[in-house]
């Protein structure tokens, strides 16, 4: 199997924290971990296979002296990447208690960049178990990815990443 790049951003939080369970759960010889804010086109030229981590809200949403996030800048190189070929999952973190009508909105950012450059999407979970009012991270019904809540339901973590993974192990063809 090729490794595969996991991309993750801001560092020093959950989507850090998720990506090292990733991480765990496939193996460290088959993944390798990427900070996007350390990250170019070159690097993702390097996947054929990628796992892309992003939050929705965080303290860059709401700091007034916020410059670009991370994701704001790597996702300003993604125009320089023939994405044919490329398979790309996607987590996002949420917070359905507080952000309830953004829920994993961001799946829903990443996915319309990603396909509209030719990379295939794949890792979408069910909507089922999970509680929100609106999210732009589903489409025909389900998640655009793996949806994490972190600050509300750390204990459902592992298994859905458990779920998630053996989804992704048939659709990334390993």
């Amino acid at each position: 199997m090729s490794q595969i790049g996991v991309f993750y951003g801001p560092e020093l939080g959950s989507v850090e924290k998720v990506a090292r369970v990733i991480e765990n759960k496939l193996g460290a010889d088959k993944v390798e971990l990427i900070a996007v804010k350390n990250s170019d086109e070159k690097t993702v030229k390097r996947f054929d296979k990628m796992i892309f981590g992003v939050s929705t809200i965080g303290k860059t949403n709401w700091d007034s002296d916020h410059k670009d996030t991370d994701w704001d800048v790597f996702v300003t190189t993604f125009d320089k990447v023939d994405w044919a070929g490329k398979k790309v999952a996607v987590y996002g973190l949420g917070d359905h208690v507080k952000y309830p009508q953004h829920f994993v909105d961001a799946l829903g950012w990443m996915y319309e960049r990603l396909t509209a450059l030719g990379a295939e999407v794949v890792g979408f979970c069910s909507t089922d178990g999970y509680t929100y009012e609106e999210s732009e991270g589903i489409k025909d019904g389900q998640f655009l990815g793996l949806p994490v809540d972190e600050d509300n339901e750390t204990d459902k973590t592992e298994l859905r990443v458990d779920k998630w993974i053996n989804r992704l192990v048939n659709e990334f063809g390993f």
